[in-house]
């Protein structure tokens, strides 16, 4: 994902609402979220490339998410790939805390990246720029391609849109959409310096990017309580087209 809000243990009726989109070079080959054949309990999206996931749950209640952090110069070929780390939480049994732990002590292994992983109990955070694995505690969190709840535009923009969705006794999926596909682009002088070229930085500033080669490939919405949950994933295609929409409960 490249830019998410999820509310932990907030809503009275949910212990997680979730929106966020996942941008990607449309050259790189996905699916939509299904359930996936060789782990029956995990419904997520995939990346046919590298064969992991931007996010997922299961049918227990677990859910993960990764981002990148845009650090150019941390860059570097790594044979394993970020979407790994979501599908081994998802795939295997280990509570959050330790598989942050022991994600933390790998975290070298990988190219730069922010990792939520949580169950019905507990959500922590593990990243290459921080200091040690976080438990999360209840509250509103925004995320992008920098550490938590760091205020760029899209993040302070989208949280806003996030936080009136919450006031609702049932969180409208179409709403949180809807905020998601927002294109508007921030002045030049409130924007971030990652160090991109700023024709790249104003590329990337909205919620929902579209390009001719990279942009907004799928957004999503997770619901989870503590009988079950929802996934609703619509996707897109070049120049922020429409594809398809997933909506799954569970």
């Amino acid at each position: 994902m490249c830019v998410l809000f999820f509310a932990h243990q907030v809503h009275p009726r949910y212990r997680l609402v979730f929106a966020g989109n996942r941008d990607e070079f449309y050259e790189r080959p996905a699916a939509a979220a299904e359930w996936w054949e060789d782990h029956p309990s995990i419904l997520a999206g995939r990346d046919l490339e590298a064969g992991g996931t931007w996010l997922g749950v299961t049918r227990e209640g677990r859910w993960s998410v990764v981002t990148n952090v845009r650090d150019l110069p941390a860059h570097q070929d790594r044979d394993r790939s970020r979407g790994d780390l979501v599908k081994d939480f998802l795939a295997g049994s280990s509570p959050p805390e330790a598989f942050a732990r022991q994600v933390f002590s790998e975290r070298g292994e990988f190219n730069p990246f922010n990792l939520i992983v949580g169950d019905a109990e507990t959500v922590w955070m593990v990243s290459t720029h921080t200091d040690a694995p976080e438990e999360l505690a209840p509250r509103v969190y925004g995320l992008s391609n920098a550490t938590l709840d760091e205020p760029w535009p899209k993040v302070k923009r989208g949280r806003a849109a996030f936080e009136g969705v919450l006031e609702e006794a049932e969180p409208d999926a179409e709403a949180c959409l809807a905020f998601l596909h927002d294109s508007e682009h921030p002045p030049d002088d409130e924007l971030p310096n990652t160090g991109v070229e700023l024709d790249m930085e104003r590329m990337l500033s909205p919620l929902f990017i579209a390009s001719g080669r990279y942009g907004t490939r799928a957004s999503s919405v997770i619901l989870l309580n503590e009988g079950g949950g929802r996934f609703v994933e619509r996707t897109y295609t070049v120049g922020g087209e429409e594809g398809g929409t997933v909506d799954v409960e569970f």
